[in-house]
C-alpha cells in the first residue's frame, strides 16, 4: 500500500517544479528552440516567433538570470547582443527532442517537418526513451522512486567535458 504522507514529502524533494520554474513556460521553451536553430539577436527571435517585444525581453532575461543563454556583444555589430546557449542551456537539447516526439505522437499526429537526423547517416534519430545505468529501456513499470541512500548519488551528474570552441549547434527543431 502506497505510504501517501511519505510519497508527498518525496514529492515535495522533486527538482521538476524547480526546474519548471526555470523553463516551463511557452515562450521560454519556443526561445530556446530557437536558439538551438541557430537565432541569436532580439530582432532574429522576434520575428521569427511573433512573440511581443516585452514578453521577449523578460523572457531572455529570464533564461540568462538562470544561466540558460549568456549575452555576448556581437562580434560583427557593436550595437547588437547575441544570445547563446550555455553548457546548461544545451542540456535542454533532449528535453526538447522528448517535448517534439511526444507532440508529433499525442497531439497533431504526424511528423513534424523538417526532420531531425544523424548528421553523420542523415537517418532520423530514435525516439527519446529512459534507460538505466546498463542501457536497457524502461518502462514506467520499471521504474520506483527512493530515497537517495547517504553518500551514493551525491552532487549533480557529472557532464563530459565540452570543448568551449565547438561549432554552434544547428538542429532545426521546428
Amino acid at each position: 500500500m502506497l505510504n501517501l504522507e511519505r510519497h508527498r514529502q518525496m514529492l515535495q524533494q522533486c527538482s521538476i517544479v524547480a526546474a519548471l520554474e526555470v523553463i516551463g513556460e511557452r515562450w521560454s521553451f519556443l526561445i530556446v528552440r530557437g536558439a538551438f536553430n541557430g537565432l541569436s539577436h532580439f530582432e532574429e527571435f522576434q520575428s521569427t516567433l511573433g512573440i511581443a517585444r516585452n514578453i521577449l525581453s523578460n523572457r531572455l532575461a529570464g533564461l540568462v538570470e538562470h544561466e540558460i543563454l549568456e549575452r555576448e556583444p556581437d562580434a560583427t555589430d557593436r550595437r547588437k547582443v547575441a544570445y547563446k546557449l550555455t553548457d546548461k542551456g544545451r542540456e535542454l537539447l533532449p528535453v526538447l527532442i522528448s517535448l517534439r516526439q511526444w507532440g508529433e505522437r499525442w497531439v497533431s499526429s504526424e511528423p513534424s517537418n523538417p526532420v531531425l537526423v544523424d548528421r553523420q547517416n542523415l537517418q532520423p534519430i530514435a525516439p527519446m526513451a529512459v534507460r538505466s545505468a546498463d542501457g536497457r529501456p524502461l518502462s514506467l513499470g520499471d521504474l520506483e522512486w527512493i530515497d537517495r541512500p547517504d553518500g551514493l548519488w551525491s552532487g549533480r551528474p557529472q557532464a563530459e567535458p565540452q570543448p568551449t570552441d565547438r561549432a554552434p549547434v544547428s538542429l532545426k527543431l521546428a
